[in-house]
């Protein structure tokens, strides 16, 4: 039996990257979490998934180079958009029904975002791709993630990373890095722990909504994580 019935899947634009290359989309890689996800959605787990665009464009890096910061925001909000697609290409070809919301009206292409629409369809078995993060410059779609999670009653946030959890130091630069099985939102806080921005992490602290971090990419994890198995690290309220 599941732990969780409903999940938010939180994903980097970086999670799609080809192997050795800091820019695209891989559409293996992309298939491969489909595959994950579908794993999820045939034990009844209700699915809903934000994903980033740092693999085509970050707000951030731009504006510190000259660019308006509203600007910069506004095309990493759009790149959000062909990641998702290309997410949710994947998944209809794993036979999982998936609907693309927009933070902002691109009829075209996908659906506006309103939480009656999502929390039906998420009830009828359909997984939801959050686009367009908040709809906002200035804020990450980390924020993003909570903000939907909470809109929608998700019951945890579940971010899949490269990496099988929170470390005191990066693991890929010091072999004496510890991984953390459990930490509160105020510890992440504390330890200044890069798990979630902060807005989001306050976001998630104030609604006592847990957070796991754990490796998307061994295959099996997703499913492990939310049949309630002990992976990754934990992220708790007091």
């Amino acid at each position: 039996m599941p732990k969780f019935k409903r999940v938010i899947l939180k994903l980097s634009g970086e999670a799609l990257l080809p192997p050795d290359s800091k820019y695209g989309i891989s559409l293996d890689v992309a298939h491969g979490i489909a595959q994950e996800i579908a794993s999820v959605v045939q034990k009844g787990v209700q699915v809903g998934v934000v994903i980033g665009a740092g693999n085509i464009f970050r707000g951030s890096p731009a504006s510190s180079g000259g660019m308006d910061r509203t600007t910069a925001d506004n095309m990493g909000m759009l790149a959000t958009v062909i990641n998702s697609l290309a997410l949710q290409d994947a998944l209809i070809k794993e036979n999982v029904p998936t609907r693309v919301l927009t933070a902002f009206p691109i009829h075209q292409m996908a659906e506006p975002f309103s939480q009656r629409a999502a929390m039906r369809s998420l009830s009828e078995g359909s997984t939801i791709i959050f686009a367009g993060g908040t709809g906002n410059p200035y804020f990450t779609t980390d924020t993003a993630a909570a903000l939907r999670a909470l809109e929608v009653h998700a019951d945890i946030v579940c971010k899949g990373t490269k990496v099988d959890g929170v470390y005191d130091a990066d693991p890929v630069k010091s072999s004496k890095a510890t991984r953390f099985q459990k930490l509160t939102h105020m510890d992440v806080i504390r330890k200044k722990l890069e798990v979630m921005d902060l807005t989001a992490i306050s976001m998630c602290m104030d609604a006592k909504l847990p957070l796991l971090v754990f490796n998307i990419f061994r295959k099996g994890n997703f499913l492990k994580a939310v049949m309630g198995e002990e992976i990754g690290t934990v992220v708790y309220a007091e």
